[in-house]
């Protein structure tokens, strides 16, 4: 696993080298009554921290030369100080050697598994067709910090007889567990969004799906939703956030369900189906699907990101400009890396030539 080559990892490189010239000068400056020659051991034991064993055995080696020197001019081998502070030297550096091997197979690992659960979210997570339908789509995933970036977020467009219907959800936890999850939901939602008839069976399918899968111990927040071309979008939200509409005048609401329904995957039937409810959206407008990571995201002084004062962001004729533009807005409100990973669906009518349709989202 390749190592990040930040200020943290310089740091570390070179402590080992100037913790060692410390000594050397202060054992020279002091003269041999004080006894510092041991402190060289300080950097083979700095030496496991970065790097393979073998740069440790070379810091070692120029350790135990270093110390000898020290040794002869302080006169130590007289009085086996020298020699006691070589072994000390020698011990050190066969631990640190012990202890780099154990941390580089364990990067190797965590590497190796990091890499599988990588490469099945990136062929859960195919690619979104840019047109579906009378629509054009953008989608924008950003992970979190490098120990959480295996996420559970979840999303998909689907071009049905019926309109087009999409997903956008959530899976508690992370990593390889998430990652089954999602797409246990992405795959019960992909069949039904071509074979159900309404929504309402679309949501039904998924939820039963989740049901089996999770059994009440973890859970998917999502919002389902079919867009038809009559101007009408129809949405089924099982805990998630609301979807962020832009109209054509520049006004941003979140429509929210009459009553959230519990996530999926919290027992089908034990729970009441969530009730679906229309919001209109034509040419011109904007809809956006994302995750909590995007408005759970906070800035140094804890607040969280104000999505529904960055929507004139969207403004960009392009939905993928525009989408990308919002996203980084979101990190550098962060001013650092994400603490969840965020994903985000943009939806926008086309126009007969295949544009998006944008007039008026300047405001």
């Amino acid at each position: 696993m390749s190592e990040e080559k930040g200020p943290s990892y310089t740091t570390l490189s070179v402590l080992p080298f100037g913790v060692m010239a410390v000594v050397t000068v202060v054992d020279v400056a002091a003269g041999p009554t004080l006894g510092f020659l041991p402190l060289i051991s300080l950097g083979p034991a700095f030496a496991g921290l970065v790097g393979g064993w073998r740069r440790t055995a070379v810091i070692g080696l120029l350790a135990l030369v270093l110390c000898y020197v020290l040794g002869w001019y302080d006169g130590a081998f007289h009085a086996r100080r020298g020699i006691t502070a070589m072994a000390s030297v020698a011990g050190v550096t066969a631990a640190g050697i012990a202890a780099a091997r154990t941390r580089q197979r364990r990067e190797a690992l965590l590497a190796s598994v990091r890499s599988i659960a990588e490469v099945a979210q990136r062929v859960l997570l195919r690619p979104v067709p840019h047109s579906a339908g009378h629509l054009r789509a953008a989608v924008s995933y950003t992970s979190a910090v490098a120990e959480a970036h295996i996420g559970g977020d979840l999303y998909e467009v689907v071009a049905a007889p019926e309109g087009v219907r999409v997903i956008v959800g959530d899976v508690q936890g992370k990593g390889l567990e998430a990652v089954e999850t999602a797409a246990v939901v992405l795959g019960a939602f992909r069949e039904a969004a071509h074979d159900e008839a309404d929504l309402l069976g679309v949501g039904a399918r998924v939820e039963r799906a989740a049901d089996r899968a999770l059994q009440g111990e973890k859970f998917v927040t999502a919002v389902i939703a079919e867009i038809t071309s009559d101007g009408g979008a129809v949405f089924l939200n099982y805990g998630h956030p609301p979807p962020l509409v832009v109209r054509t005048d520049g006004s941003a609401h979140f429509p929210e369900p009459p009553q959230y329904a519990l996530p999926l995957g919290l027992g089908v039937h034990e729970k009441e189906s969530p009730r679906p409810f229309q919001v209109d959206f034509g040419p011109g407008d904007q809809l956006l699907l994302y995750t909590d990571g995007v408005t759970e995201a906070r800035d140094r002084a804890g607040a969280f990101y104000p999505l529904g004062e960055r929507h004139q962001l969207l403004k960009d004729p392009d939905p993928e400009m525009a989408l990308e533009t919002l996203r980084r807005d979101l990190v550098e409100h962060t001013a650092g890396p994400l603490q969840d990973d965020a994903a985000m669906l943009l939806l926008r009518y086309r126009d007969e030539g295949g544009q998006v349709g944008a007039a008026g989202m300047a405001g």
